[in-house]
């Protein structure tokens, strides 16, 4: 029990959030993001693509493989293996690799590659993120493709390139956020809006991430819902 307690996101924000959900959701959540952290670093820090997608592979293989058999020894596959009360299976959760998988397999990022990494991410992400808040809806699936284009953006070096990704993010955004956020969900909703608030001000003037401003932005979406 110790090990999977000690399972969390890395990115302060989301840990942030994960602290802001109800108790018995935490651990489930902070799993789920931590996995997509994991996931993110293959893709990050390969020095070939060809290195990334055989290490993302190898966890989408480990991933299915837990819908048969228990999880080998690495610490996140068994709080993996432990969303299962949750009704998470390991086959939905490779599909998270299979997003960051597309964009290994595009080196030019494509609009139809940058779409399926955020369906494929983002949408799963929170639609299993939901699932363990107790909802899911169509709203946070459109929020997790606009949360995930946007974070995107952050992470790439190409002036041009984050852009696109800001612009593609707006509509899923502005659909997921729309009519404000029931209490249960806001632990999403909180990284929701400031994704969105990054599309409003492009990507020459983001704040820094758990910078005073975002944090604060944080709080107030988990106070108000908006």
């Amino acid at each position: 029990m110790a090990e999977l307690e000690s399972i969390e996101p890395k990115h302060p924000e989301r840990l942030l959030a994960v602290a802001h959900a109800p108790r018995l959701a935490r651990q489930s959540l902070a799993t789920l993001f931590a996995l997509d952290e994991r996931l993110a670093s293959f893709a990050w820090r390969a020095k070939e693509p060809t290195i990334g997608l055989m290490r993302l592979v190898w966890w989408r293989d480990a991933l299915e493989a837990l819908d048969r058999a228990p999880p080998p020894g690495e610490p996140l596959l068994h709080a993996a293996a432990a969303l299962r009360p949750d009704r998470i299976a390991g086959h939905e959760l490779a599909a998270m690799v299979e997003g960051w998988a597309v964009l290994l397999d595009d080196p030019d990022w494509t609009a139809e590659t940058m779409a399926m990494h955020a369906r494929l991410r983002g949408a799963t992400l929170f639609r299993l993120a939901g699932r363990v808040l107790g909802r899911e809806h169509e709203r946070i699936e459109a929020a997790g493709e606009g949360w995930a284009l946007a974070d995107l953006a952050r992470q790439t070096g190409d002036p041009a390139q984050a852009g696109a990704l800001l612009a593609m993010a707006e509509a899923p955004l502005d659909k997921g956020i729309a009519g404000g956020w029931p209490h249960n969900l806001r632990v999403l909703g909180m990284l929701a809006v400031l994704a969105r608030e990054d599309v409003r001000r492009g990507h020459d003037a983001l704040r820094p991430p758990a910078s005073r401003w975002r944090l604060l932005r944080l709080l107030a979406h988990r106070w108000t819902g908006r």
